[in-house]
């Protein structure tokens, strides 16, 4: 296991800053995501890391060695694409055994090497197959086979999931991370997949525009989203413009046009004054309805149509021309909310205070 360091990393097309001043730590044996819409500069850092493209400024550490300007080939990291890659021509075995010919390993380790990988991956069995001969699955494990078999200090992954059907794309994140983990590698995953990244990396990095918005596990990132750009792009919220009316203790009292709020500071050490603008985030699931008003957080509203879909219930509730999403868990009793006044509330924890 190694950390990767990128320090005041800077890639440039022509006049296009592609990525701008990135600073990134990943420590060993972390699973680390690097999350964002398209041209936000994900992919591009990825191919920095594993030397397919170079960059104008900054570093790259691969342990404690400085890998900025060094080939591909010399920075023992494996690489699993989007498109997977594999060579129609070749079985799986093969596939699998490229990288290793390709280091001059002995003919007797490769082939002990390669039934390993592919047993890894739960592939054993399929080693004389060709890859037009398999599933999306069983070929993006080939792709991760291929990768590991080289023993690699870091894997780097660039959406592989994105050609697979919802209910496989399920299945082969639990795969994936398991074996990162059972391998003990440190990971670097793109993706703009937010469930993905939520639900299998042990931190995300947040970005938009060629720099990081904001870097956390994936409970920080969706409860304690620092701007309005994360907050919107991490799942769906409500934004709730508002005035600051007093802080302390790292949470703020403000006032909205559907009454007073309290809510936390994402960043204690940025505290808006009394007066300032700011804006409130709340989860459509944070909210809870009743027919009696609760002591703080709360308005009295009209709930709209709901949408069902088994499990949860969405609901559109209004206030004073205001269209709100509210969300119900394991909803029973639908035709009882519809077209009814209530009383709309969420906890202190659930608010989250943005300045603007």
């Amino acid at each position: 296991m190694i950390a990767v360091r990128i320090q005041k990393l800077v890639k440039k097309f022509g006049p296009m800053v592609a990525l701008n001043e990135i600073d990134i730590t990943v420590e060993p044996g972390e699973l680390f995501f690097l999350l964002g819409p398209s041209g936000c500069g994900k992919t591009t850092l990825l191919r920095c890391l594993a030397g397919f493209y170079k960059p104008n400024s900054g570093k790259i550490f691969f342990g404690d060695k400085d890998v900025t300007r060094k080939a591909p080939h010399r920075r023992k990291a494996g690489m699993v694409f989007q498109s997977y890659a594999l060579w129609p021509h070749m079985t799986v075995a093969e596939n699998v055994a490229f990288g290793l010919k390709q280091q001059r390993m002995s003919r007797p380790n490769i082939e002990v090497s390669v039934e390993e990988a592919l047993a890894s991956v739960q592939m054993d069995g399929y080693a004389d197959r060709k890859p037009n001969e398999l599933s999306g699955g069983q070929q993006q494990r080939v792709a991760l086979a291929r990768a590991l078999v080289v023993r690699p200090r870091c894997l780097l992954l660039d959406e592989p999931l994105s050609n697979l059907d919802a209910r496989l794309r399920y299945d082969m994140r639990k795969e994936i991370r398991r074996i990162c983990k059972e391998h003990e590698l440190t990971a670097i995953y793109v993706t703009h997949d937010q469930k993905e990244a939520l639900s299998i990396a042990d931190r995300i990095a947040i970005m938009s525009g060629g720099q990081v918005e904001q870097i956390g596990t994936p409970q920080e990132v969706y409860t304690r989203p620092r701007s309005q750009f994360v907050a919107d792009f991490i799942g769906t919220t409500n934004f709730i413009p508002g005035t600051v009316i007093r802080t302390g203790a790292g949470e703020a009292l403000v006032k909205t046009e559907l009454g007073e709020f309290r809510g936390v500071l994402p960043e204690p050490d940025k505290v808006p004054a009394d007066g300032d603008a700011v804006t409130l985030s709340i989860r459509p699931e944070c909210w809870k309805f009743d027919s009696a008003p609760a002591e703080e957080n709360c308005f009295l509203g009209e709930i709209g149509r709901a949408v069902y879909y088994g499990e949860v219930a969405h609901y559109a509730f209004f206030k004073n021309g205001i269209k709100l999403k509210m969300s119900e868990l394991n909803p029973r009793h639908l035709e009882k909310h519809e077209q009814k006044d209530l009383y709309a509330f969420t906890e202190v924890e659930d608010v989250v205070v943005l300045s603007q």
